[in-house]
């Protein structure tokens, strides 16, 4: 059953998910960092895509929302760079959130052919119970860890995920 399982809604991908089935042999695969890092992901990326259902969002256009609205004018080539995506990637990103009415380019004081993005009053205001609502859900993610551990664990994937040499 996943970590955050509703009778009323219809079953997801990781309603029957179980990192660790009892009786099977893993071998190397108990040893991985990657490997444990991606069966909790499942986990948390179904927990996730449940909470934030009554807004349609994704952690890739949370992740989108919260950057553009700490940061005046985001140009949509930073904001690729920052999520780690191809700029038309970044494209389909903004163009859902204005379809969706959380964001709107607005012409750059700097160079009249580029646009800054900026949220919209519905963004902002929106964004505001949707981090309420995933800060609920990091909460119940790491409800097995002290508050210690909780930021080890994020040092310590910050470290894996830094710049390779």
């Amino acid at each position: 059953m996943s970590a955050h399982a509703d009778p009323d809604l219809p079953a997801g991908p990781a309603d029957d998910f179980d990192p660790h089935v009892p009786g099977i042999e893993y071998g190397v695969l108990d040893t991985l960092v990657g490997y444990s890092v991606r069966r909790a992901q499942i986990v948390i990326y179904e927990d996730f895509v449940l909470t934030l259902a009554p807004w349609n969002i994704t952690p890739q256009r949370f992740s989108a929302l919260t950057v553009i609205s700490r940061n005046d004018h985001l140009k949509l080539t930073q904001l690729a760079r920052i999520l780690g995506i191809a700029r038309s990637g970044a494209v389909l990103l903004v163009d859902a959130l204005a379809a969706m009415g959380y964001v709107e380019r607005q012409p750059s004081v700097e160079d009249r052919r580029a646009y800054g993005l900026a949220l919209t009053p519905k963004g902002v205001a929106d964004l505001k119970a949707i981090t309420e609502a995933v800060c609920e859900h990091d909460r119940r993610m790491a409800s097995g860890l002290s508050a210690d551990e909780a930021r080890q664990l994020t040092r310590l994937l910050r470290l894996v995920a830094g710049p390779r040499a």
